[in-house]
């Protein structure tokens, strides 16, 4: 017999309550508030946008965090495609800023700490953390500059990137990410965003349970791997069981090799999911085995 009843793992493909919504709600707008308040950032060309699970609506239920982030739209990183120069996409004539990513991120922390108290912000290696209180959770929140990836004919993809202060530098791409994420919800009749929850709030509970889920297993993967999932599981299945099933099988007969699933990318399908990443599929294929296991399947 199965461990949850339907019943149950329909109540967890829901999103946060009211509550916790408005806690939330109430973060994204303080630091907003925080940017656009500030005289030294009012100077500089801003724009502040949620991203993670918050801002795609998977978060759960009494794990809901918020990430915020604030990016520098006055300048910006690029990478080039081999053999293309700079001269060939038209930026040679462009000169380095005068405003460095270490004094925007100096900035954006001021500008935090200006609005909330020393006490409630901690300056961490990737992020900025504005600590939790009753009327918000608690917030972390990433500085980065815009990063454009060009192609060969001179057109670009625009994404975000940021340094670490232990100087190790992230790109991604948070807006195509969301874009990307409505769509397959609304193809799938909203069961994209409630599968994802189901999964998340299954971590969850198998770590309340002393399971041995590795850390590398994180909310952003689970998401990634729903993205990955086809949409008739989600649409030719009637019940939660059904589909928690058959995604999980679908997921673990696919990690099997690294053949099937190399192609594999993350939900805003401009990065693989599997290159250069601290989790491997090896490491998606033992934890879907622990995950049936776990569902006394």
């Amino acid at each position: 017999m199965a461990k949850y009843t339907e019943e149950q793992l329909a109540t967890w493909t829901k999103p946060p309550s009211n509550t916790e919504q408005t806690k939330l709600e109430n973060s994204e707008r303080m630091v907003r508030d925080a940017i656009g308040s500030d005289e030294k950032l009012k100077k500089r060309s801003t724009e502040t946008f949620g991203q993670g699970s918050y801002a795609n609506n998977t978060n759960v239920r009494l794990n809901s965090d918020i990430d915020i982030n604030v990016r520098y739209t006055g300048g910006y990183f690029f990478s080039l495609p081999p053999e293309v120069t700079e001269e060939h996409v038209n930026i040679a004539h462009i000169g380095p800023s005068d405003y460095s990513f270490s004094e925007f991120k100096n900035d954006v922390e001021t500008a935090l700490v200006n609005k909330f108290g020393r006490s409630e912000v901690v300056r961490n290696d990737k992020c900025i953390t504005v600590k939790a209180n009753t009327n918000r959770i608690e917030t972390d929140v990433v500085p980065t500059w815009n990063f454009r990836r060009y192609s060969k004919n001179g057109e670009y993809i625009l994404g975000a990137k940021f340094w670490s202060d232990k100087g190790k530098a992230t790109v991604n791409y948070p807006k195509q990410h969301i874009e990307n994420g409505i769509v397959k919800n609304t193809n799938t009749s909203r069961r994209f965003k409630r599968l994802t929850r189901l999964h998340r709030k299954l971590r969850y509970k198998m770590i309340d349970d002393g399971e041995n889920v590795s850390d590398d297993i994180t909310s952003f993967l689970l998401e990634c791997l729903i993205w990955n999932v086809p949409n008739r599981i989600m649409n030719d299945n009637d019940t939660w069981t059904d589909r928690l099933k058959e995604s999980i099988s679908y997921i673990y007969e696919q990690t099997k090799e690294e053949k099937t699933c190399k192609e594999w990318g993350e939900v805003s399908e401009l990065l693989y999911l599997f290159i250069g990443r601290k989790w491997t599929y090896k490491d998606v294929n033992s934890y879907m085995l622990l995950l049936w296991n776990h569902l006394q399947y």
